[in-house]
C-alpha cells in the first residue's frame, strides 16, 4: 500500500469518527449539529494524526510540535474544502457535487503539507 494511500485510509477512518460523533451527539439530544459537527472534526482530527503518526508516517516525530504543525493543516484542509464548496455552487453546482471535489483537493494538498513538514525528520526530505 502507498503512503498515500495509507494517508486516504486513515482519512477515512477520521472522517467515520467525525461523522459518527456528529450523528450521536445530536441524536441524542447532547448538543446542536454546529457544536457537534465542531467536535465531531476536532475529535477526528485527532484519529488523523494518530492514525497517520503510526500508520502513514511511522518513524517521523510525533510530538507537540507535530500535533500543533498537523492542527493547522487540518484548518487549512477545511479552509481549502470551504472554498472549493463556495467556489462550486458559485459556479452553479449542486453542494453534493462541489463537496467530493473539494475532499479531492484538500486530501492531496494536506498529504503533501503533512508529508513534507508535519511528519518530516529533516527538512526537505519524506
Amino acid at each position: 500500500m502507498t503512503r498515500f494511500a495509507r494517508y486516504t485510509a486513515v482519512g477515512a477512518v477520521a472522517t467515520a469518527v467525525h461523522y459518527a460523533i456528529l450523528a450521536l451527539a445530536v441524536e441524542a439530544g447532547l448538543l446542536g449539529a454546529p457544536s457537534a459537527a465542531a467536535l465531531g472534526a476536532w475529535v477526528g482530527a485527532q484519529v488523523a494524526f494518530a492514525g497517520n503518526a503510526c500508520f502513514t508516517f511511522p518513524g517521523a516525530p510525533a510530538g507537540v510540535r507535530s500535533w500543533l504543525r498537523f492542527q493547522g493543516t487540518a484548518v487549512i484542509g477545511a479552509a481549502i474544502s470551504f472554498a472549493v464548496v463556495a467556489g462550486g455552487v458559485a459556479i452553479g453546482l449542486h453542494y453534493l457535487l462541489a463537496q467530493p471535489i473539494a475532499t479531492v483537493v484538500a486530501l492531496a494538498a494536506t498529504y503533501h503539507v503533512n508529508r513534507r513538514w508535519t511528519f518530516t525528520t529533516r527538512p526537505g526530505r519524506r
